[in-house]
């Protein structure tokens, strides 16, 4: 019988289907778009593996991958750690990895629901807040965008104090952070496979597209670039993922890292890249089916599920005893 891969996906057409092409050119391996419905809390995935590429825009998806993920079947990516993570504290985690990345506040929203008053769920947020600091920390030009989400959305680079409280007005009931503006002068896009794949493109900030060139980075650059995002995916747990880096000065700082559904579109990335990325996670699925793996070994429920710890003998009854002796 063939181990079943499932790909989940949404707009992208290149990718899925080259993918699914070749995991099946592997005997022993069936590859298809996954279907999902109503599941049950035992339900048990007829997937193997699973990859991910949309449950960020479908939450059904995410929350019916958690319960695949505890049935056994490996999901790339892990979708316990993906509904975690932010982008601040990416930033925060590569600050203690070593690698360089902007002065970055996270600030607290500008707008609430209605449902949460001002008076009894707001205590404990420092107000005003103190502009004239942050700025001081930050400088100007600075980039003001959201802590959670991707794709380029409700970013705003401002010049001045005026321009950014005219931005955070207007940012209504998102988390937002301030960013230092770099000015680079060059910017590369890793796209990450595994926990050893790393593959450099030339990105074009400007124009939102990637450049087929080679050897664009000096040796040590390029390095420095391939170290800080090896780090970043290695410490993040990712299996695919992107990492962005701006150059300055000759150093590159880590801008946007948190992609778990990077694009790996053929019209993207050129027919050259893409054949490598779909080849990459072609082995990456097809040896993770074959060693068994799993997700979140890191999470409690995990390590309970397969070495629950003995209850102290009496403790409960301990317990229920000193109430009534109280």
């Amino acid at each position: 019988m063939s181990e079943r891969i499932g790909v989940i996906v949404g707009w992208e057409e290149s990718f899925p289907h080259a993918f699914i092409e070749k995991i099946n050119q592997t005997p022993g391996f069936k590859a298809e778009l996954a279907k999902l419905g109503g599941i049950g809390e035992a339900h048990q995935p007829p997937y193997r593996v699973l990859i991910d590429r949309i449950s960020h825009e479908v939450p059904y998806y995410r929350i019916a991958l958690k319960q695949a993920s505890l049935a056994g079947t490996f999901v790339i990516n892990d979708p316990h750690w993906w509904n975690a993570d932010d982008k601040f504290f990416g930033f925060a985690l590569a600050k203690q990895l070593g690698v360089a990345v902007p002065r970055t506040v996270l600030l607290p929203q500008h707008s609430y629901l209605p449902s949460v008053d001002p008076n009894r769920s707001l205590r404990n947020l420092e107000y005003p807040l103190d502009w004239q600091g942050i700025v001081d920390y930050v400088g100007f030009p600075a980039v003001l965008k959201p802590a959670e989400g991707g794709g380029w959305k409700n970013v705003t680079v401002v010049h001045d104090l005026a321009e950014l409280l005219a931005a955070y007005n207007a940012s209504g009931t998102l988390v937002m952070t301030l960013q230092q503006f770099v000015h680079f002068e060059d910017y590369v896009r890793c796209i990450c496979i595994g926990k050893e794949f790393i593959l450099p493109i030339k990105w074009d900030p400007h124009r939102r597209c990637y450049l087929e060139v080679a050897d664009f980075l000096p040796k040590q650059v390029e390095n420095r670039v391939l170290d800080g995002a090896w780090a970043l995916n290695n410490a993040l747990g990712y299996d695919m993922n992107s990492v962005e880096f701006a150059i300055q000065d000759g150093v590159p700082y880590a801008i946007d890292f948190t992609n778990p559904a990077p694009d790996m579109d053929v019209w993207s990335i050129y027919p050259r890249y893409f054949h490598m990325v779909v080849d990459e996670m072609a082995r990456l699925t097809i040896s993770s089916a074959r060693e068994g793996r799993t997700n979140h070994g890191g999470f409690s429920f995990r390590r309970w599920l397969e070495k629950p710890l003995p209850r102290p003998v009496g403790a409960r009854g301990e317990r229920i005893l000193d109430l009534k002796a109280s």
